[in-house]
């Protein structure tokens, strides 16, 4: 199993296609592993692709689209939303734990925050 958890600074990105970088947890008999990546240019698809060639199965985030998740449903990442901006180490160990609370959330965009992406925004 690879975990993707979209970060800022040490907590768990509220809209992944905007976070600085993302760590990558890698699960194996011999414990956890985990690297810091740069996340490539926020376009549609981009980031499940890109997570996809890292051999990724799951993400943790805060809110994404509908559309966002599709692309990650179609390259085969489970995509966990509602997850709060605390310290993605916590968030993964609760998550592995069978203990991570989460209120999913689905990103409408409807001009009611300011993501950068106007209306319809999926935060792909």
């Amino acid at each position: 199993m690879k975990i993707a958890v979209p970060l800022e600074g040490d907590l768990v990105a509220e809209h992944f296609g905007h976070a600085p970088q993302f760590a990558i947890y890698e699960i194996t008999g011999d414990g956890v592993r985990k690297e810091i990546h740069l996340p490539p240019p926020h376009e549609p698809g981009v980031i499940p692709r890109w997570l996809s060639s890292l051999g990724v199965t799951h993400i943790l985030c805060g809110q994404m689209g509908m559309r966002a998740l599709m692309f990650f449903e179609e390259f085969g990442i489970r995509a966990i939303t509602g997850v709060p901006p605390a310290p993605a180490d916590e968030v993964v160990g609760e998550f592995l734990a069978g203990r991570l609370r989460v209120e999913p959330r689905v990103c409408g965009g409807h001009g009611e925050h300011r993501c950068g992406h106007g209306g319809g925004c999926s935060h792909r």
